[in-house]
């Protein structure tokens, strides 16, 4: 009787012990679930501010090129539509040759538009949101 209760006693503290590690080792996974949480937010955090970065200077240095190439285009169109209307006599009719010269453009771009402006716009996109 005392073997059986000394063995039921020694027993009893190896199941307590083995429950305490159980406790120590739950306590251990969600400290390391928690730091790796954290770290992925942190992560994800800095991806997000670098694409938005890189999305709005590419948009800012866009809208600057556009803008200085409209004022080239803008004053090279009102010489070139003077030019015209010297040759042809009439101001009106050199303005009205510029105008048709943009219009066949716009023509011409509307039917090429998935081949020259859609795929490089989506390809250059692609490059900052994939390719990190």
């Amino acid at each position: 009787m005392i073997i059986f209760m000394t063995v039921m006693c020694f027993l009893f503290k190896i199941r307590i012990m083995a429950f305490e590690e159980l406790k120590e080792n739950t306590e251990n996974v969600q400290d390391q679930a928690k730091e790796y949480i954290e770290s992925h937010l942190a992560y994800y955090k800095l991806w997000g501010f670098k694409v938005a970065m890189k999305s709005t200077t590419l948009i800012f240095k866009f809208t600057l090129i556009l803008l200085c190439f409209s004022m080239v285009l803008l004053f090279g169109s009102i010489a070139l539509a003077y030019a015209f209307g010297t040759f042809f006599g009439s101001n009106a009719l050199g303005f009205l040759a510029v105008g048709g010269i943009y219009l066949l453009f716009t023509i011409l771009l509307f039917f090429v538009k998935d081949k020259f402006v859609e795929g490089p716009i989506l390809e250059k996109f692609s490059e900052i949101f994939f390719n990190d």
